[in-house]
């Protein structure tokens, strides 16, 4: 499975953006889905996750801000982002646990794609 990130740029405060992230391959499944964002000098950390019964986590940060979603037909997770803040400012990097054949189960992350917020 290999993910493709993109939407990601350069967006005023106050502004909206989307992300997508879609797997390519055939024979699998998207089972969990994450965002996840690392901005410079610090930690990468989980920004919202989605699991495969539609259960919904959000970092306090984000939350009433961004949303998570997926499309299982696309084999494609979103981030809609709302009213980002500098703050916001990050690499951001997609995260998709698969099932494949016979119930075997990867875990993968695409290639981040930035997202600049302006003031």
């Amino acid at each position: 499975v290999q993910l493709q990130a993109s939407g990601g740029g350069l967006v005023q405060a106050g502004g909206s953006l989307r992300l997508s992230c879609t797997g390519s391959g055939s024979g699998f499944s998207i089972k969990n889905a994450a965002w996840y964002r690392q901005a410079p000098g610090k930690q990468r950390e989980l920004v919202a996750s989605i699991t495969e019964g539609g259960n919904l986590n959000y970092a306090e940060a984000v939350k009433g801000r961004f949303t998570i979603s997926r499309d299982n037909a696309k084999k494609t997770v979103y981030l809609q982002m709302n009213s980002p803040k500098p703050a916001d400012t990050a690499v951001y990097y997609c995260n998709l646990v698969t099932r494949g054949g016979k119930g075997s189960i990867r875990d993968d992350w695409g290639q981040g794609t930035q997202v600049t917020v302006s003031s």
